[in-house]
C-alpha cells in the first residue's frame, strides 16, 4: 500500500459512499469518523433535490468487525431543507446501501448478522454473534429474523403437500413446496382438508398436486381443483407393498421353515394364537361381523381382521424370532464340535472360532449357546430377513442368498408367486406411460393367486387408482416434500421444540 488512504479503501470498501475523516485505534474498538458527500438529496416525499443545510446530526453505527475488534462508524449526518413550499419542512438525509433509517448497524453487518440467525435462530446466533464481536441478545436475533423478507407468493404449476408434527400425535401442520424447484411456498397451521381446500382457492393455477395417500389431501383437492391431477407417492406405494409381502411371508411361515428344518413356536402364545383363530372363524361362519366378533372377543379389530384373512390356523403360527450376530458364520463350526463332544468347554470354543476370524467376546458366544441358536432346530433367518430379501434388488443379493431365496420361495406355491408378483411390480416404480396398463395386469394377476395380504394392497390400489397410476406414469414425485419435511425436523430440535408457529414457519420458508 502506497498510503493509508488506499488502506482504509481496502479495509472499509463497504462504506465508500460515506467521506472517512479519521480511523482512530481504542484498544478493544476502532472508532471512525465519516460524513456524507456534500452533494444535493431529494426529498422523500417530493423528490426534488436539495443542497440547503439546515443543520447536523451524528448517527453511530456498528460496522464488521476488523482484526477480531469491534468497529463503530460516527457519522455526521445533514438535515436538509425541502425546496417544494407545501412539502415537508425540513428531512434527514440517508445512505441506501449502508446506513438504513432507525438502524445502528451497516447494512453489511445487518446481511452477516441475518445470515447467522436464518440458520441458528436465537440462542445459538447470540452465541456465535458474541464470539465474531457483535453483541446481540436473543431477542433482538429473533426480532431480525422475522424481518427477513420471504420470497412472493408465487404460485406453481406443480406443487408437493405433506403433513408434519408440531407435537407428535397432538398438533400438525401443512408444507406446500414447488414440486419441480423443491422451494417452499407456504406452511398452514393444520392438516385439516378445510385449511388446504381454502389455500387452493385462494391460490389458482395449480395444475399437479403431489401427496401422499393421505384421505383428507385428497378430498381437499377433490372440491377446490376437480381438474388437477393427483400424484401419489411412490415410496409410500412400495412401503405399503413391503408390508403386505411380510404379512405374507409370516403367514407361511410353516411352509418355508420346513426349508431350515426349523421348528414353529409351540408353546402357550402358539396354543393360543390357535384358540383365538377357531373363536373368529366360528363367529364369522355363524354371519357375525368383523367389529362385532372383535367386542365379543375383546380383541383390536385389525387383530380380527388378521386373523379373519388366515384361511389355516397353521397360517398364523411364526418362526421364532432370530436377530443375526457375529457368531453366525460359526455356528456350523460350533455344531460339529458340540456333536463330536458334548461336554467341550465354551473356553475352547472361543478359542478356536477367534483363530478362525471371531471378533466378538467370550460373553456374546455364552449367551449365543445359552439360547439355543447354536442348535440344529433354530432357522438362522427371520420371517423380516426373508422378506428383505424377497423385496431387495437381485444384484445387491450375495451368491449364498441367491440359493437359499430359491429353496424358500420353493417351499410353496404362495411363495413362488408372491416372489414373482414382487418382481414385476418393481418395475413400475420407474414412471413410464405404459406402465398403466401393466398395473391393471398385475392386479388381475394377484387376485387370482392365493394371497390375502395382497389382495388388500390391491384395494388399497383400488380406493386411490388414478393417483397411483399418476405416480407411475408421471415424472412427478413427493419426496422432494419429505425432505422438506427432514429439515423441519433439524429446524425444531434445534429450537427444543419450543419456537412457537409463526417463527418455526419463517424458518422453514427461508429455507
Amino acid at each position: 500500500m502506497r498510503n493509508v488512504n488506499e488502506l482504509v479503501d481496502v479495509v472499509f470498501s463497504g462504506l465508500s459512499p460515506l467521506v472517512i475523516a479519521d480511523v482512530a485505534d481504542e484498544g478493544e474498538r476502532i472508532l471512525m469518523r465519516a460524513r456524507t458527500p456534500e452533494e444535493p438529496v431529494p426529498c422523500p416525499s417530493c423528490g426534488a433535490p436539495s443542497g440547503r443545510v439546515h443543520g447536523f446530526h451524528l448517527r453511530t453505527v456498528a460496522d464488521v468487525l476488523v482484526d477480531a475488534r469491534r468497529v463503530v462508524v460516527r457519522v455526521r449526518v445533514r438535515r436538509l431543507v425541502c425546496p417544494t413550499r407545501g412539502c415537508r419542512h425540513t428531512f434527514r438525509e440517508q445512505v441506501p446501501g449502508v446506513l438504513e433509517r432507525y438502524q445502528r448497524r451497516t447494512a453489511r453487518l445487518t446481511r452477516q448478522i441475518k445470515a447467522v440467525v436464518k440458520e441458528l435462530a436465537g440462542r445459538a446466533g447470540a452465541r456465535l454473534l458474541a464470539i465474531l464481536a457483535v453483541g446481540l441478545s436473543r431477542h433482538t436475533a429473533l426480532r431480525v429474523l422475522l424481518r427477513i423478507p420471504l420470497s412472493a407468493g408465487r404460485v406453481p404449476r406443480v406443487i408437493g403437500v405433506d403433513d408434519f408434527a408440531l407435537r407428535r400425535r397432538h398438533r400438525y401442520a401443512t408444507v406446500v413446496i414447488d414440486a419441480e424447484t423443491h422451494e417452499r411456498i407456504d406452511v398452514l397451521p393444520d392438516r385439516t382438508a378445510d385449511t388446504l381446500e381454502a389455500w387452493l382457492r385462494e391460490h389458482p393455477g395449480v395444475e399437479v398436486v403431489c401427496r401422499d395417500g393421505s384421505a383428507t389431501y385428497a378430498e381437499a383437492i377433490r372440491r377446490a381443483l376437480p381438474d388437477a391431477v393427483q400424484v401419489g407417492d411412490r415410496w409410500h406405494v412400495w412401503h405399503n407393498l413391503c408390508q403386505a409381502a411380510l404379512s405374507e411371508v409370516k403367514a407361511h411361515s410353516s411352509c418355508w421353515a420346513t426349508v431350515l428344518d426349523a421348528p414353529l413356536y409351540d408353546g402357550p402364545r402358539a396354543q393360543t394364537t390357535l384358540e383365538r383363530w377357531h373363536q373368529v372363524h366360528n363367529l364369522l361362519d355363524q354371519g357375525v361381523g368383523l367389529l362385532e366378533c372383535a367386542r365379543r372377543l375383546q380383541l383390536a379389530l385389525n387383530t380380527v381382521k388378521r386373523y379373519a384373512r388366515a384361511d389355516q390356523p397353521e397360517r398364523m403360527l411364526r418362526v421364532p424370532k432370530y436377530r443375526a450376530g457375529l457368531v453366525d458364520p460359526y455356528r456350523d463350526h460350533l455344531r460339529k464340535r458340540r456333536a463330536e463332544d458334548p461336554a467341550v468347554p465354551v473356553l475352547h470354543l472361543f478359542e478356536e472360532i477367534k483363530v478362525l476370524g471371531f471378533t466378538g467376546c467370550l460373553n456374546l458366544l455364552h449367551k449365543y449357546i445359552n439360547q439355543g441358536r447354536a442348535d440344529a432346530d433354530r432357522s438362522h433367518i427371520s420371517a423380516r430377513r426373508f422378506a428383505r430379501m424377497l423385496l431387495s434388488r437381485p444384484d445387491n443379493l450375495k451368491a449364498e442368498h441367491h440359493d437359499l431365496l430359491a429353496r424358500l420361495t420353493a417351499a410353496c406355491p404362495e411363495m413362488t408367486q408372491l416372489a414373482a408378483r414382487i418382481r414385476t411390480f418393481a418395475p413400475l416404480l420407474k414412471p413410464d406411460p405404459g406402465n398403466a396398463d401393466t398395473l391393471e395386469h398385475w392386479i388381475t394377476q394377484v387376485r387370482a393367486t392365493d394371497l390375502p395380504h395382497l389382495h388388500a394392497f390391491t384395494r388399497g390400489l383400488d380406493r386411490d387408482r388414478d393417483a397411483v397410476i399418476a405416480a407411475l406414469t408421471l415424472p412427478y414425485s413427493n419426496g422432494p416434500t419429505e425432505g422438506v419435511n427432514t429439515k423441519t425436523k433439524r429446524i425444531a430440535r434445534q429450537m427444543h421444540g419450543r419456537a412457537g408457529f409463526t417463527l418455526l414457519r419463517h424458518r422453514i420458508l427461508l429455507g
